[in-house]
């Protein structure tokens, strides 16, 4: 089991240090000049050699390259000063003379428009978004399973053929498209009778108490996240219903006299959750990076908004610890994922 996950980490690492790269090359062949987009236009060529210097802009492409990896780095090459000790928060390992190897946190640097760091922009979003992919995904989960259990248990009738038309309809309909339907419907043509907004954060502002949570902001930003996961858990739900329902031990089970919810709930359904957990897991990650959209067209101060607006912006550092964000946690998941799977199926590490 440890060469297992020793070996699945090695994989996550290639990702990572792969998208590491694609990252870096995507965002410094496209147009622009980063120092002009934070100075303005009207800037001297005195302030924007600065900033070029500053964000070491000033260096060759190769040279930027090896200081961006030193920085994403856990174990970075710095000087020992005091303004570097303060800037990456390293704990030194291996004085060297005026530099030092330190163990640090990896850096992502800072924002080209407001001088903030990346860390603590994304610090303040990514709990936002959090909350909505968990909701959504609770929300898809509940809502999916008892609709695929309803389906499979009047399977050919109008209440299958209903669910299965919503199914597709969700699988089918792109988030973006989902959303601005939902956001004008029932935010704006029935928001006198809903009370739902088409924009609002989690966290509103109340003159009297302050910041407050407003968990009414997350209804349809979660409906419109969760449709598409909640149509591929019903189907999912209904075929492994259908398939266990078939066996052997259940006709033996309604043999014995077991009523109907018995028979569906306590050895039906535990049976069939399998391949739905697995959807599940694998479906958290995609909906903390489908939330882009969602975020950004209902106002929802969470990372796919901030990221869609530093991207209008050029504010690319903001943009790049976004992406490598994401893209860390969709490995961390894979890994948890496949090594769950080995502890449940030992013949997952012989494959």
């Amino acid at each position: 089991m440890w060469s297992y996950a020793l070996r699945k980490l090695f994989y996550g690492f290639a990702v990572m240090a792969g998208v590491v790269v694609v990252v870096f090359v995507l965002f410094n062949i496209l147009p622009g000049d980063p120092a002009r987009m934070t100075m303005g236009q009207r800037a001297d060529v005195q302030s924007l050699e600065a900033v070029r210097k500053e964000f070491g802009l000033d260096k060759s492409k190769p040279m930027q390259f090896l200081l961006f990896i030193n920085d994403l780095s856990p174990v970075g090459y710095h000087e020992n000063t005091a303004q570097e000790q303060e800037k990456y928060n390293y704990i030194p390992l291996i004085p060297l003379s005026s530099h030092v190897i330190a163990l640090k946190i990896p850096y992502l640097r800072r924002s080209y428009q407001t001088k903030r760091e990346v860390a603590t922009i994304l610090g303040e979003t990514v709990p936002n978004t959090f909350v909505l992919a968990i909701t959504s995904m609770v929300f898809a989960t509940l809502i999916g399973v008892f609709l695929g259990i309803v389906s499979a248990v009047y399977k050919n009738t109008w209440v299958d053929n209903a669910a299965n038309a919503f199914a597709i309809l969700g699988i089918s309909a792109p988030a973006f498209f989902a959303g601005i339907i939902i956001a004008w419907f029932f935010g704006f043509v029935l928001g006198p009778y809903t009370g739902l907004n088409m924009s609002g954060s989690l966290y509103s502002y109340d003159p009297f108490r302050g910041e407050v949570i407003t968990l009414k902001n997350l209804i349809l930003p979660v409906i419109t996240l969760g449709l598409r996961p909640l149509a591929i858990i019903v189907q999912l739900t209904r075929t492994a219903m259908l398939d266990i329902l078939g066996q052997d031990y259940i006709r033996t089970a309604r043999a014995k006299g077991l009523g109907r919810f018995a028979v569906i709930y306590k050895h039906a359904l535990k049976n069939a959750l399998n391949p739905v957990i697995t959807a599940i897991s694998g479906w958290f990650a995609s909906l903390l990076a489908g939330s882009f959209f969602v975020e950004y067209i209902f106002g929802y101060n969470g990372l796919g908004r901030t990221t869609v607006k530093a991207l209008e912006m050029s504010d690319f550092p903001v943009v790049m610890g976004s992406i490598l964000f994401i893209a860390l946690i969709f490995v961390i998941i894979n890994i948890l994922v496949d090594i769950l799977y080995a502890f449940a199926d030992p013949r997952v590490k012989l494959a």
